[in-house]
């Protein structure tokens, strides 16, 4: 069981038809299961799972740089 990091939620609202007719919508957030480094699977939004690889890969260039 993944463990649910982030606290976003769908959003809710109207469709309007071309008549403007309201139907109810919901746009859920799009949630994926991500394993982590130390191996744990975390639940998070394609955005935030993003940001920590992009985390992880600006470390790697750092340790590069740093050995090279």
């Amino acid at each position: 069981m993944a463990i649910k990091v982030t606290n976003k939620k769908p959003l809710t609202g109207n469709k309007r038809s071309h008549a403007l007719n309201a139907t109810k919508m919901q746009q859920k957030p799009n949630l994926q299961v991500v394993r982590l480094e130390d191996g744990t699977k975390v639940r998070l939004s394609t955005r935030e799972a993003r940001t920590i690889r992009k985390g992880q890969e600006s470390k790697d260039v750092e340790n590069l740089e740093e050995t090279a």
